[in-house]
């Protein structure tokens, strides 16, 4: 209820952590459940954190295999992370249920016409789209010029330099080279939202954010990521309060701490800050541990 409520308001980062609190009492009620499981994932949805969404949805699917709310939402976060062949199958699965289903019927036919429009445009990717994309790319660098934003693209070979630059853009700007499938893109209002990934070194774990929005500050990220405790934290150390948070300067083989009250676009516009494949990278560690210490005993690092 108090999730439910603080969705109401569109407060959206403490339904997610209301829904999480509820989780976390281990009810057995496997229904109820499945019912915090999707709210959450609504919630993580208008955050913009769609594998989060998804992971809940599937989750909640699992518990009770005929939750419509839930593969209704897992379809939807298929759609936003062009998952078009996963969103239909899903479809089908929520119609099998409810064949009159109007949202499910809705995505099916978009993600039948982008899948079939995809499929169609394959073949010209390299010649008759290769203008007006290249037009877009220049449109992305004048947006990150003006922020000051440094990108780094590191193609693998002379021959695929063009073709690999090329494929790290989308008709909204940059986006990962990864399996996520992420890209930044640009909002009515002119802001930026990035795909970010975190990097947890101790346990070798990572976190992605789907869409960090650039006006957003690194701790609220912590306290939605971490309202929960991750299974593999055992000690119970990873809380937002006991983390510290750094980038790498590859070229100059060092590191920088950053402040979690900052925005990502402080951060981004760091003097030594060079986004790579369009995705920022920041690697957490707890305060003072012996594993922080023995990491950072080889490097050089630039604290706050």
């Amino acid at each position: 209820n108090e999730g439910n409520a603080y969705f109401g308001e569109k407060d959206y980062g403490r339904a997610v952590r209301a829904y999480s609190e509820g989780l976390r009492q281990r009810c057995e009620d496997a229904e109820l459940r499945a019912v915090l499981l999707s709210n959450r994932a609504a919630a993580h949805c208008r955050l913009g954190n769609y594998r989060s969404a998804l992971a809940d949805a599937t989750q909640a699917r699992k518990l009770k295999p005929d939750h419509l709310k839930a593969i209704v939402r897992g379809a939807l976060c298929h759609m936003e992370l062009k998952n078009f062949s996963e969103a239909i199958a899903w479809c089908e699965e929520g119609l099998r249920i409810d064949s009159k289903e109007k949202k499910l019927l809705e995505v099916r036919t978009k993600a039948d016409k982008l899948k079939v429009k995809l499929t169609a445009l394959e073949p010209f990717w390299r010649s008759e789209l290769i203008l007006p994309l290249i037009s877009r790319v220049m449109l992305s660098l004048e947006l990150l010029c003006e922020r000051n934003i440094k990108l780094v693209v590191d193609p693998s070979s002379e021959e695929e330099e063009i073709s690999d630059g090329l494929a790290e853009i989308s008709l909204n700007g940059f986006h990962s080279d990864s399996a996520t499938g992420a890209k930044v893109h640009l909002d009515a209002d002119g802001n930026l939202s990035w795909p970010v990934l975190f990097l947890y070194p101790e346990h070798e774990q990572t976190d992605f954010i789907e869409a960090f929005h650039e006006n957003s500050r690194f701790i609220d990220h912590l306290i939605v990521m971490f309202a929960e405790l991750p299974p593999w934290d055992l000690e119970r150390k990873y809380l937002p309060s006991n983390l510290e948070l750094y980038f790498e300067d590859e070229e100059r083989a060092e590191m920088y701490e950053l402040n979690p009250e900052h925005t990502l676009l402080q951060v981004l516009q760091h003097q030594r800050y060079f986004v790579k494949a369009g995705t920022p990278t920041v690697l957490a560690f707890v305060k003072r541990s012996p594993f922080s210490k023995k990491y950072f005993s080889s490097k050089k690092v630039h604290r706050l």
